[in-house]
C-alpha cells in the first residue's frame, strides 16, 4: 500500500501527525550521518516539535578536565551571549540539563533568576538524557515558552529523540577526512619553539587536565589578544570562538586528546575589534607517564585570506555553467553546485545522498564512469544521455585523494548540431551515391525505356518521388515514351501533347529552365484548364525539366510529389543537373533505338519471315540478336524445297557483328538459294560459295551447313564449312552428333568439301545451330553442345512428338510445337546471358519419310518402246492413286522424256512417279548431259519436247545423281486433300 492509502485509511490524532512525521523522518536517514550532523538533526526536530525558542545539548566530558563534567555540543536558535553561560557545566549543576544528566530523568523547569543566561520571561527548559551504555551521555534540552512543562506525548517524542542522537553519537564523519599533521612529539612540561612567529605561525598547548593553556606572542596576536588579556585560561580561548564553531571545535580536541594521534581543526575566532578571522590549528596529544591523555600542542595560522580564497573559488563552483560534483570514495555527494543540483533535480538537498541513487542518474551510465575513474586512478570522459537521452552531457571525472570530481557540460545542442551535419553529410553522400550509381545506371542505359527504368528506379527514392513522366520532342508534339506511378491509361489521355502555351511541359521547354509547382492549388491557378488532369493523376506537387542537348530541346522529364512539396534550392540545383544527365542518356538511347529499328528492320528482311510447310520436312527457328552493339548480324537460316520432296535445311555464319555481316550474310543467301535451285550436291554447291565468300576480300569468313534430305531414301546428305555439327534427335529420344570433322570456314577453306551421309528414322529431329547458342566467354563449345542435348532431351521428355498426319492444320500443330522447343532450348541454354557479344540462330526441322504408297518407280528398256511402256505404268499409277485427270498431260510428259533418253542419252534408264503436295514425274539415265529448250525453227521436225513439257508442268529441272541425271516435273494436284492416304 502507498503512503497516501495508509494515511488515508488509518488516519491519526492531529496532536499526534506533526511528532510522528518528525519521527519517522529522522528514522528514515540512512548511515551517512556522522555526529555533529547528528546532534543538530535531532535538536531541530526536537525543538520544532516542542514550538521552543531554541535548543542545547550537552555531553559529558571523555576525561574531566577542572571537575566540568557537562560541555556544550551544539545549539540551535540561542544567541551568543545566552549560550556563554552554558558552555560548561559543574559537577552537581542544578539546571535542568545538569539534573537530567545526575539523574537520568526527564524535568522542565521554570526560569529563574539563577538560569545560565539570559533567558525570558514566562519560558522554562525541559531535558531529558541522552542514554547510553554506562549511563546517560548527556542531556538534549529544549527552551520552552509558556510556565507549564510538555505534555506526555512531548516528553515521549523528546525521549525517541534523545534515543536516536544517542545511538549516533560516536560515528565517524563521512563527508570530510581530516588531516593529521604529524608533529615532533615533546617531553610533558616542554613547549614548542617559537620560531615560526617571523612567518605568522604561533605555537600553543593546553593541559588537558588543569584547564591551562599556553599561547606565544604570535598565536595571541592572531586570536586578536592583547598581553591583559591573556590569563593561561582555557576558557578564555573558548570565549574567542565562534558560537556556532565552538562545539565540534571542542568535540574534536576531546577526540583528539583522548587518541594518539594528530589534530587539525578550523574555525573562526571573533577579534575585540567585533571581527571575525579564520584560523587553522594543527597538533598532537600526548599522554603521560600514567598512559592518560596530558597535553594537546601544536601551532595554528590566520587563514582568513586562504579560507576566503576557496570560499571566492566554491562561488564560483556554485556559479559556474557547468555542472560540478565533488564525491566521497563511496559515491556520497560533499558539494554539488546550483548547476550539478538543477540537473539532478534535489535543488539545496544534495550532501551526504550517493550519487547514483538519485533518479534519472543510474540509467545515464554516469555511474560506471565513476566507478571506472576510481578503479583506474586516472580521469574518465565521454557523453552520457540524460532525461531519457533529450539531453546530452560531456562528463569528466577526475580522481582526487579524497574521492572524485565531476564536471558536466551540456553538449545538447552541440551534439545536435554535430548530428544535423552529421546527417547532412550523409545525406550528401547518399545523393552523390545516387548520382554516382545514377550516372552509371544512364550510362548503361541503351534503350529508352533503359533510361525510363534507371530515371524511376535512381531519382524518385532521392526526392521520395512518387511519379514520373519522360516525354520526347517529336516536331511540336511530346511524346510520353514512359511513365512511373500513374494510372495505367495515361498514355491514352497524355500519350501525346502538342508544345502549345498553356500547358507545364511546353512552357518549360519554351523558357529551357525547370518549372517547379509546389501544390495543386497553384498548378490550377496556372494551368485551370488541365485541373481534371491533375485530379485524375492524383499528384500535388511537380518538377517540369526540360532536358536540353547541345543547346536543342529533346525532350521532358516530370518529377511529381503525392504531397506539396516547397523545393529547397538544394533540391532544385540538384533537380536541374540530374536534368542535364538524363537529356544526354535519353539522346543516345534515342538514337540507338533509331538504329535498332533500322537494324532490325533490316535482320527481318535478310532472315526469311516465315518457314515454308512442307511434306518432307516441318521446321521452326529461332534468331536471338546479340545484347551487345547493333542487333544486325551475320547469323542466318534457311529451310529451301528441292525437287522430288528433298529438302535443304541451310544456317550458317558470317564473322563479325553488325551492318555489314548482315548484308554480307544476306548475299551468301540469295546464293544458297540460287546454287540450290541448281539441284547442286552439297560439297559442289559449298565449293561455289567459298568462291563466293573468296572473292568478298581477305577479311571476310563464314561459316555454313548445307544439309540436303531426301524423304524417298529416309537419308540425310550434309557438308560443313567450320560450323558445329548438327544434332540428330531419334524417336526414342537419343541424341547424336553428326557430320565428322568440319572443313575450314569459307573464305579461308580448300576445295573439295567432305560429303557425309547418314540415315534419319522417320519423325526425327534435326537441331541446326550456330556458335552463339552454344559457346561463349562463360562456355566452351563442348560443353555448350552437351548442354544442348540435355535440353533437347528435356524438352522432349515434357512434351513427346506426336504422330504426325499428312492434314494442313496438323502440320500447323506440328509447327506450333516446333516453336516451343526453340524456346525451351533457348531458355534452357540461358542466351540471353550467355552470348551477349554474339548473336545465334537455332533451326530445328523434324523429319516426314515418304510413304512406300506415295512413290512408284520402274526401270525402262534402252528402245523406243520404252515410251509407250512408260505411259502404260503411268496410266496404271495414277488410275490407283485416283488422279485420272492427270493420266493424259503426265503420260506425255513421261513419253517426252524417256523419247529423249533414248534418242540422246544412255541407261539405264527409271521411271519414278511421287504422289505429294504435287505429282512428281522422274526420268533417270546413266548420261551427265544437260537438256535445254532449244528454240526450233519452223522448218524443224524436232526440238519442241521440252518447250512442250514445260507448258505441261508447273515447273521442271534436271538433278545430277552419283550415277548421272533425273529429269523430273511437278504438275499441281488438283483434289483438295492433296496429302490423304491411298
Amino acid at each position: 500500500m502507498i503512503p497516501n492509502e495508509a494515511s488515508a485509511q488509518e488516519p491519526r490524532a492531529p496532536s499526534e501527525q506533526p511528532g510522528e512525521d518528525r519521527l519517522r523522518l529522522l528514522l528514515s536517514t540512512g548511515d551517512d550521518q556522522g555526529e555533529r550532523d547528528a546532534l543538530r538533526l535531532g535538536l531541530q526536530q526536537a525543538v520544532g516539535a516542542l514550538a521552543g525558542l531554541g535548543g542545547l545539548v550537552h555531553l559529558r566530558g571523555r576525561q574531566a578536565r577542572g571537575g566540568i563534567p557537562l560541555r556544550l555540543a551544539t545549539s540551535i536558535g540561542l544567541p551568543r551571549n545566552l549560550t556563554r553561560g552554558w558552555v560548561y557545566l559543574a559537577d552537581h549543576d542544578r539546571t535542568a540539563p545538569g539534573r537530567a544528566t545526575a539523574e537520568n530523568t526527564r524535568l522542565w523547569l521554570p526560569t529563574t533568576a539563577v538560569t545560565p543566561g539570559p533567558l525570558p520571561p514566562r519560558s522554562g527548559v525541559a531535558a531529558v538524557p541522552l542514554p547510553g551504555p554506562e549511563g546517560p551521555l548527556g542531556a538534549l534540552s529544549v527552551v520552552t515558552t509558556g510556565d507549564l512543562p510538555p505534555t506526555d506525548s512531548q516528553w515521549d517524542l523528546l525521549e525517541r529523540v534523545a534515543a536516536w542522537v544517542a545511538d549516533r553519537l560516536g560515528r565517524p564523519e563521512p563527508a570530510e577526512s581530516r588531516e593529521r599533521w604529524r608533529l615532533a612529539e615533546r617531553r610533558p612540561g616542554t613547549r614548542l619553539p617559537s620560531t615560526a612567529t617571523d612567518v605568522g605561525v604561533g605555537t600553543w598547548e593546553w593541559n588537558v587536565r588543569t584547564g591551562e593553556a599556553f599561547l606565544d606572542d604570535t598565536a595571541q596576536h592572531v586570536f586578536g589578544m592583547s598581553p591583559d588579556m591573556y590569563d593561561g585560561r582555557i576558557e578564555t580561548w573558548v570565549e574567542l570562538v565562534h558560537p556556532e564553531d565552538l562545539p565540534w571545535v571542542i568535540a574534536d580536541a576531546e577526540d583528539a586528546a583522548r587518541a594518539v594521534g594528530g589534530y587539525a581543526s578550523e574555525y573562526r575566532v571573533r577579534r575585540p575589534d567585533g571581527g571575525f578571522r579564520w584560523v587553522q590549528a594543527r597538533g598532537r596529544s600526548v599522554h603521560g607517564d600514567d598512559g592518560r591523555p596530558l597535553l594537546l600542542r601544536g601551532v595554528l595560522w590566520d587563514s582568513t585570506e586562504t579560507r576566503v580564497a576557496m570560499d571566492t573559488v566554491g562561488r564560483a563552483l556554485r556559479h559556474m555553467s557547468d555542472g560540478f560534483l565533488a564525491l566521497a570514495p563511496d559515491g556520497r555527494i560533499v558539494f554539488a553546485n546550483a548547476q550539478a543540483e538543477r540537473l539532478l533535480g534535489v535543488h539545496g538537498r544534495t550532501g551526504g545522498r550517493i550519487l547514483w541513487d538519485l533518479p534519472g542518474v543510474r540509467p545515464s551510465g554516469l555511474e560506471a564512469r565513476c566507478r571506472e575513474a576510481a578503479d583506474s586512478g586516472h580521469p574518465v570522459s565521454g557523453d552520457i544521455a540524460w532525461d531519457g537521452a533529450h539531453r546530452r552531457y560531456r562528463v569528466r571525472v577526475m580522481p582526487v585523494p579524497d574521492g572524485l570530481t565531476v564536471y558536466l557540460t551540456d553538449v545538447s545542442e552541440q551534439r545536435r548540431a554535430e548530428e544535423a551535419r552529421a546527417k547532412a553529410a550523409q545525406a550528401a553522400a547518399d545523393r552523390a551515391a545516387h548520382i554516382g550509381r545514377l550516372t552509371t545506371a544512364l550510362a548503361e542505359a541503351v534503350t529508352v525505356n533503359d533510361v525510363v527504368h534507371a530515371v524511376a528506379e535512381r531519382v524518385l527514392p532521392l526526392f521520395d518521388a512518387t511519379g514520373l513522366i519522360v516525354q520526347t520532342l517529336e516536331g511540336d508534339l511530346l511524346h510520353a515514351v514512359g511513365f512511373v506511378g500513374y494510372p495505367p491509361d495515361l498514355l491514352r489521355r497524355t500519350g501525346l501533347e502538342r508544345l502549345d502555351p498553356g500547358t507545364p511541359g511546353a512552357d518549360a521547354l519554351r523558357g529551357r529552365v525547370p518549372l517547379y509547382i509546389t501544390s495543386a492549388r497553384e498548378y490550377d491557378s496556372l494551368y485551370p484548364a488541365r485541373a481534371e488532369l491533375r485530379e485524375w493523376a492524383q499528384k500535388h506537387a511537380w518538377a517540369f525539366l526540360p532536358l536540353i542537348v547541345s543547346g536543342k530541346p529533346v525532350g521532358c522529364c516530370v518529377v511529381s510529389f503525392s504531397e506539396p512539396r516547397p523545393f529547397a534550392e538544394e533540391e532544385r540545383t540538384l533537380l536541374t543537373a540530374l536534368a542535364g544527365l538524363i537529356a544526354q542518356a535519353l539522346e543516345r538511347a534515342r538514337l540507338y533505338d533509331a538504329e535498332h529499328g533500322r537494324a532490325q528492320e533490316l535482320q527481318r528482311g535478310l532472315l526469311p519471315r516465315t518457314l515454308p510447310v512442307l511434306p518432307a520436312v516441318t521446321a521452326a527457328a529461332r534468331y536471338l540478336p546479340a545484347t551487345e552493339g547493333t542487333t544486325a548480324g551475320g547469323d542466318w537460316y534457311d529451310v529451301i524445297p528441292l525437287s522430288a520432296d528433298r529438302t535443304a535445311l541451310v544456317i550458317g555464319d558470317v564473322m563479325g557483328h553488325g551492318i555489314s555481316e548482315a548484308v554480307t550474310m544476306g548475299r551468301l543467301r540469295t546464293a544458297v538459294h540460287t546454287l540450290a535451285g541448281l539441284e547442286l550436291p552439297p560439297d559442289e554447291l559449298m565449293a561455289h560459295l567459298n568462291d563466293l565468300v573468296s572473292d568478298l576480300g581477305d577479311d571476310f569468313y563464314a561459316t555454313c551447313l548445307y544439309a540436303v534430305y531426301d524423304p524417298a531414301a529416309g537419308r540425310c546428305a550434309l557438308t560443313r564449312a567450320g560450323h558445329p555439327p548438327p544434332a540428330l534427335v531419334r524417336p526414342d529420344g537419343t541424341v547424336h552428333f553428326v557430320g565428322g570433322p568440319p572443313d575450314p570456314p569459307l573464305g579461308a577453306a580448300t576445295p573439295p568439301f567432305a560429303l557425309v551421309e547418314f540415315a534419319v528414322p522417320d519423325r526425327s529431329l534435326l537441331a541446326l545451330y550456330s556458335d552463339g547458342l552454344v559457346e561463349s566467354s562463360q562456355r566452351d563449345i563442348d560443353t555448350g553442345m552437351a548442354e544442348l542435348a540435355a535440353a533437347l532431351t528435356g524438352a522432349l521428355a515434357q512434351a513427346p512428338a506426336q504422330s504426325g498426319g499428312g492434314r494442313h492444320d496438323e502440320r500447323r500443330e506440328e509447327v506450333d510445337r516446333l516453336e516451343r522447343l526453340c524456346e525451351e532450348v533457348s531458355a534452357a541454354l540461358d542466351i540471353g546471358k550467355g552470348h551477349a557479344g554474339d548473336d545465334a540462330a537455332l533451326l530445328i526441322a523434324r523429319t516426314h519419310a515418304l510413304a512406300p504408297g506415295d512413290m512408284a518407280s520402274w526401270s525402262l528398256p534402252e528402245d523406243p518402246v520404252a515410251a509407250g511402256e512408260a505411259r502404260d505404268h503411268v496410266r496404271r499409277q495414277l488410275e490407283r492413286w485416283g488422279l485420272d485427270d492427270l493420266v493424259t498431260t503426265t503420260e506425255l510428259i513421261a513419253s517426252e522424256l524417256v523419247g529423249n533418253v533414248v534418242r540422246h542419252a544412255r541407261g539405264p534408264v527409271v521411271l519414278r512417279l511421287i504422289r505429294s503436295r504435287s505429282l512428281v514425274c522422274e526420268v533417270s539415265d546413266g548420261s551427265l548431259t544437260t537438256p535445254r529448250i532449244r528454240h526450233a525453227a519452223p522448218s524443224d521436225e524436232g526440238g519442241r519436247g521440252l518447250q512442250l513439257v514445260a507448258a505441261l508442268c508447273l515447273r521442271w529441272g534436271t538433278r545430277y545423281t552419283p550415277y548421272g541425271k533425273s529429269i523430273w516435273t511437278e504438275q499441281a494436284i488438283p483434289a483438295p486433300d492433296a496429302l490423304r492416304e491411298p
